[in-house]
């Protein structure tokens, strides 16, 4: 009687302990699958009562099981079971047969113990619970009511996401059995509490089901505070990712890919006091290292500078909202692109014009190219000819924040890009 209060306060005190579990965790990765269908099948060998005897073991014995797991350690587990007992050699015959069905607390150890640390393959569970009996034997009228306690381990390879292989040892202990596993005679420790005894050994398949990719015996769950933490730090070591070396966060940087050596405002974009389309340090290099030539002159040039500057888009033409012609500060850097043409005749460019995200989009795409052509125009009127020109619509420019009005005036742009 101890015992059984024992082994009372125990299954207790683990279905408290679950329960603090499924409540209490802070996890996170919480979409895994809780059901599973187990089926197995061995020997067995029943110790107590016996008046015979049977072989070394016994075939054989068949279970039937369905599982909820109500998180990652702990679940419940109904099944039903068979067993059927044979004479041995030298005994005298007998055929009987014994029914179950219990319901069982599981425990995954080997979520308790870790064993994601050094394999995802191999698992472990406790299962412990009561149930109900019956006993026949075939050779007579007989037949046997009692309640029964088992106590197992369950060995688990993982085969797949949806199936795993299992090798399970369980102990039953029955109560109130009152005649002898072979039928041959009355159970005189029936009085005493759990007296009978049955060992089972089993292999079988473990099928998971439901939608999610992974079962609670395999998935692996990290504590939601430290997640979301890292999260936070990973993002903001994101945002104070510098790419172009301006001292400007990307996430402020209204111009990431400013020059290097260039002076930026606050937002990142390089610093163009008289709104030309040009950075003031680039044009004051500029006009010092190469002046426009003077009558009879010859101009002194750096083609390959002046072109990576160009192409780099720090000379471009810019835009009023939902207009195809140049605002009048943009007319410093169309000069500076026709100047280049005129002192390099074999030069050649292409324009592209590009709009902001504000309204239909197949009206934005019309009017960059519009933006373009009238760019096209101004080069031709200054008798650059057309052949020297190529035209493309770079349509939408979706590179900036378009809730910004500040940052869609440098998506309404023409930039230039000069093959020497």
């Amino acid at each position: 009687m101890k015992k059984l209060i024992l082994l009372l306060v125990l299954i207790a005190t683990l279905g408290k302990v679950n329960a603090q579990t499924s409540i209490g965790e802070s996890l996170t990765n919480v979409d895994f699958n809780k059901w599973s269908i187990e089926f197995a099948g061995g020997i067995n060998k029943p110790v107590q009562p016996m008046r015979y005897y049977t072989e070394k073991v016994s075939p054989y014995v068949v279970d039937l099981g369905a599982r909820y797991m109500f998180n990652t350690k702990f679940g419940l587990k109904a099944d039903l079971g068979y067993n059927s007992f044979q004479e041995g050699k030298g005994s005298e015959p007998f055929d009987t047969k014994y029914y179950r069905f219990d319901i069982q607390g599981v425990s995954n150890l080997g979520r308790i113990m870790d064993f994601e640390t050094w394999t995802n393959t191999v698992g472990l569970l406790l299962h412990t619970g009561f149930g109900a009996a019956y006993f026949e034997d075939k050779n007579s009228s007989l037949d046997d009511l009692m309640i029964n306690y088992m106590l197992g381990v369950t060995t688990q390879i993982k085969l797949s996401d949806r199936l795993a292989l299992t090798a399970d040892f369980t102990t039953i202990f029955n109560a109130l059995q009152e005649y002898t596993y072979d039928g041959a005679a009355k159970n005189t420790e029936k009085s005493k509490g759990f007296t009978g005894a049955l060992f089972n050994t089993t292999l079988g398949l473990t099928v998971y089901l439901g939608k999610n990719q992974k079962h609670a015996d395999w998935i692996i769950l990290a504590d939601r505070e430290a997640t979301d933490l890292k999260d936070r730090v990973d993002e903001l070591e994101k945002m104070l990712i510098d790419s172009d070396k301006d001292g400007v966060a990307d996430y402020l940087d209204l111009e990431p890919n400013t020059i290097a050596g260039l002076m930026v405002d606050s937002k990142g974009r390089a610093v163009d006091n008289n709104n030309n389309g040009i950075p003031d340090e680039l044009e004051r290099y500029l006009t010092k290292t190469y002046p426009r030539a003077t009558s009879g002159d010859d101009p002194i040039s750096d083609k390959e500078s002046i072109t990576k500057f160009v192409n780099g888009g720090y000379v471009a033409a810019y835009f009023d909202f939902n207009k195809s012609t140049p605002t009048d500060s943009s007319l410093d850097g169309i000069n500076f692109v026709l100047n280049y043409l005129r002192n390099n005749p074999s030069a050649t460019v292409e324009i592209t014009g590009y709009a902001d995200e504000i309204g239909n989009s197949a009206y934005n795409e019309k009017l960059a190219n519009e933006r373009a052509d009238n760019v096209k125009n101004i080069l031709t009127k200054a008798k650059i000819a057309p052949e020297r020109i190529t035209v493309t619509s770079g349509g939408i420019d979706a590179s900036v924040d378009k809730d910004s009005a500040l940052a869609r005036k440098l998506a309404r742009r023409v930039t230039f890009k000069i093959k020497n």
